[in-house]
C-alpha cells in the first residue's frame, strides 16, 4: 500500500472515480462559500484542479486544533443560542446566557471561544466561551502565582474554616487564618468587601486556588513597622485610629503597627469600659508612653495629654468645705466619692454616720448616689482626700447631756445582749450600757439574759454620758428603789427561812432567799459548825437549805446566813461535778466564829 498522506490526497488515491466526486462536493461546499473564484455551480473540477483545491482547504485547517481558543464571528442569535464561524466546514453554537458580560452582542462582532471539539454526533463544532474565560483567566492567576502577584478578589461568603473568595469569576478559598493579621471577630462584616490577596497554593487539575489576605498586611506592616522604627519616639504625640476594643484598652492603628491604649491611662477619671470613651474606627491623638521593639509592644496613653487634675487640689477643696459628688465605688471599709473627673474622695465607715453602727458602707449609700459631704484631709501628694457624710449634721452627741442628765429616767428598748451588760437604744441610732453590775440590787448577775431579753422595753436612768468617747452609761436598778435600805427590817437577825443553793464558792455558797435576794452561806456554817473541806461535800446546786440569818449588812449589800437543817426531800443531785469559784474580793465575807 502506497502513501497514506495527510489530507484529501492522501485519500483521494485509494478511491474510485464516482467515490472522489462524492467527496469533493461535500468537502468543497463550504470552500465555495469563502472562495467562489475556484467554484462554479454545476462544473466539478478535475483531478489537478481537486488537488489543488484540498491543498488549500486543509490550509485552512491547519491552524485550527480542539483544546484552543479561536476567534470567532457572530453569525447571528437564535433561539438563544449564539451562532459562530470559526472558518471550519460547519459552525457552531454557544448558550447566549454565557455572554452575559456582552449585553450588546449582534452579528458581525468577533468573540474568543474555546475550540472543545471540531466535530460533534450531528457533525457541528462544539464550542465554549465560559470555558474560554476560564482559561483566560487561569492564566491570569497561573502568571500571577508564579509571579508572586497580588491580586484582587471580593468576599462572597463565609465557609467553614474560611471564606469564599472571587478571583475574577474564578472562586478561591482564604483560611480563616489568613483573613488579617489577628482573628477577626466576625467574618460576616467582611463579605462583599475587595482585598488584595497573595495565590499560597494552585492546583489547575483539581481547580484548588488557596490565597491569602494576611501575607500582604504582614509585608505592609514590616514596612512600615521598618519605618515606623526610624520615626517613633517615647513621649511622642501621634495620630492614630482604634482598631480593637477589649475588656483592657484598646489597640491604636499608629500607621501599621499598633499600639495599646489601656484603660488606666485613658482618663484621669474612673471608667468601667473602654467603649465609654472610643469607638472603632476613631481617630486619636495619643502620647507613646513606652516602646519594647523586642517584645513588639508600644504603651500609649490620652489622659497624659490633658491637665494633671490633681494639682492645686488642697487650695480647690480646703479642708471644712462642704462638696458634692457621686459614689463610684463601695468596699468594706467605705465608699469613693467622685468630686470631678480624676478627683476622688474617701469616706470612711467610720465617717458615715454619728449614731449608726453601720457594718457595711452599701447600707447608707448606693452606686451612683449623689451624696454631699465634707472634706475632712487632703493630701496631694498621694493623691488622696478624706471625706465625712456625717459632718454635714450637728454632731447629736455634744447635746446629749444637755437633752439627757444624769439622773434622766427614760424607757428604751434592748438592742443587744453581750456578756458583760445589755445594750438599749434610747432614740434612734444612740444606744447606752446597762453594765451587768447595774441590773439587780439584790443578785449577783452572772450574765444579762438572766434579767432582760432582747426585744424587751425597760426603764432605766442615765448615769454617765461620755460625749468625746461616745459611750452612754444605763442603770436598770437604779430605776427601782434600793431594797437594801429595808432588808434589815425585812430579815432581821435570827430570822428562819428557806432558800436554795444557787452557786458554789470556795469559801461558802451562795442561796437564793426569795424575792430576788441572795444570801452567803460560809463554809463554816454549812454543817454546824463542823469542818468541811469543801462545800461540795454537804450542798449541791439546786439543793434546799432551812437557814438563819446571822448578819444584814446593808452597806455592803449582803446577808450572812447559817444552816439549821438540810430537808429530806431534795431534787436529785446533778450528775457532772460542780464548778467552785472563787470568791471576788468585794463579796469576801469573815468567817463567823
Amino acid at each position: 500500500m502506497t502513501g497514506g498522506g495527510n489530507g484529501a490526497g492522501g485519500v483521494g488515491s485509494m478511491l474510485t472515480p464516482r467515490e472522489k466526486r462524492d467527496i469533493q462536493k461535500a468537502q468543497l461546499r463550504p470552500l465555495a462559500n469563502r472562495r467562489p473564484e475556484l467554484y462554479d455551480e454545476g462544473d466539478l473540477p478535475d483531478e489537478t484542479e481537486f488537488e489543488q483545491m484540498s491543498e488549500l482547504y486543509q490550509g485552512t485547517m491547519a491552524s485550527i486544533e480542539e483544546g484552543e481558543i479561536v476567534r470567532a464571528t457572530v453569525q447571528g442569535i437564535r433561539e438563544n443560542m449564539v451562532v459562530l464561524d470559526i472558518g471550519f466546514k460547519s459552525e457552531g453554537t454557544v448558550p447566549l446566557e454565557e455572554f452575559k458580560d456582552l449585553p450588546d452582542l449582534k452579528a458581525g462582532d468577533q468573540v474568543e471561544v474555546l475550540l472543545e471539539h471540531l466535530e460533534d454526533q450531528e457533525g457541528s463544532v462544539v464550542l465554549s466561551k465560559k470555558k474560554a474565560d476560564f482559561m483566560r483567566v487561569w492564566e491570569r492567576i497561573r502568571v500571577a502565582y508564579e509571579t508572586d502577584q497580588p491580586v484582587e478578589g471580593t468576599l462572597i461568603k463565609k465557609i467553614k474554616g474560611g471564606v469564599v473568595v472571587d478571583l475574577m469569576g474564578v472562586d478561591a478559598f482564604l483560611p480563616g487564618s489568613q483573613i488579617a493579621l489577628r482573628r477577626v471577630p466576625n467574618i460576616d462584616e467582611l463579605l462583599g468587601q475587595k482585598y488584595e490577596f497573595k495565590i499560597i497554593k494552585l492546583n489547575k487539575r483539581r481547580r484548588n486556588i488557596v490565597v491569602s489576605r494576611r501575607v500582604i498586611l504582614e509585608a505592609e506592616r514590616a514596612g512600615k513597622r521598618e519605618k515606623l522604627m526610624k520615626e517613633l519616639q517615647k513621649d511622642q504625640v501621634r495620630k492614630g485610629v482604634v482598631k480593637n476594643i477589649t475588656d483592657f484598652g484598646a489597640f491604636i492603628d499608629l500607621g501599621g503597627v499598633d499600639g495599646l491604649l489601656h484603660i488606666t491611662d485613658m482618663s484621669w477619671g474612673r471608667i468601667s469600659h473602654p467603649s465609654e470613651l472610643v469607638h472603632i474606627g476613631q481617630e486619636l491623638e495619643v502620647k507613646v508612653l513606652d516602646i519594647d521593639w523586642e517584645r513588639e509592644r508600644i504603651s500609649l496613653g490620652l489622659k497624659q495629654l490633658q491637665s494633671y487634675p490633681w494639682k492645686d487640689v488642697a487650695a480647690k477643696y480646703p479642708v471644712g468645705t462642704r462638696v458634692h459628688g457621686k459614689v463610684v465605688s463601695i468596699t468594706n471599709y467605705g465608699a469613693f466619692i467622685e468630686l470631678e473627673p480624676g478627683i476622688e474622695g474617701l469616706v470612711h465607715i467610720s465617717e458615715m454616720s454619728w449614731t449608726r453602727n453601720v457594718r457595711h458602707p452599701s447600707k447608707l449609700v448606693s452606686i451612683g448616689e449623689a451624696i454631699e459631704a465634707v472634706v475632712l484631709k487632703v493630701d496631694p501628694n498621694e493623691e488622696k482626700i478624706s471625706l465625712g457624710m456625717k459632718q454635714t449634721e450637728q454632731d447629736p452627741w455634744v447635746v446629749l447631756p444637755l437633752k439627757y442628765p444624769v439622773g434622766t429616767r427614760l424607757s428604751g428598748k434592748v438592742r443587744n445582749l453581750t456578756s458583760f451588760g445589755a445594750f438599749v437604744e434610747i432614740e434612734p441610732g444612740i444606744d447606752g450600757l446597762i453594765h451587768i453590775s447595774d441590773m439587780s440590787w439584790t443578785k449577783r448577775v452572772q450574765h444579762p439574759s438572766e434579767v432582760v431579753k432582747k426585744g424587751d422595753t425597760v426603764d432605766v436612768v442615765i448615769l454617765n454620758i461620755d460625749s468625746d468617747n461616745k459611750r452612754i452609761s444605763l442603770g436598770l436598778k437604779q430605776a427601782e428603789e434600793d431594797p437594801w435600805l429595808r432588808i434589815g427590817e425585812t430579815y432581821p437577825v435570827g430570822t428562819e427561812l428557806r432558800g436554795k443553793v444557787v452557786r458554789l464558792m470556795d469559801k461558802g455558797v451562795v442561796v437564793d432567799i426569795g424575792n430576788d435576794i441572795e444570801g452567803f452561806v460560809p463554809v463554816s456554817q454549812l454543817n454546824n459548825g463542823r469542818p468541811v473541806a469543801s462545800p461540795a461535800d454537804v450542798v449541791y446546786e439546786g439543793m434546799n437549805l432551812d437557814l438563819r440569818v446571822l448578819e444584814v449588812d446593808p452597806i455592803h449589800r449582803r446577808i450572812v446566813l447559817a444552816v439549821t437543817d438540810i430537808p429530806a426531800e431534795q431534787p436529785p443531785r446533778p450528775e457532772t461535778p460542780p464548778t467552785i469559784l472563787p470568791m471576788e474580793p468585794e463579796h469576801e465575807v469573815p468567817e463567823l466564829q
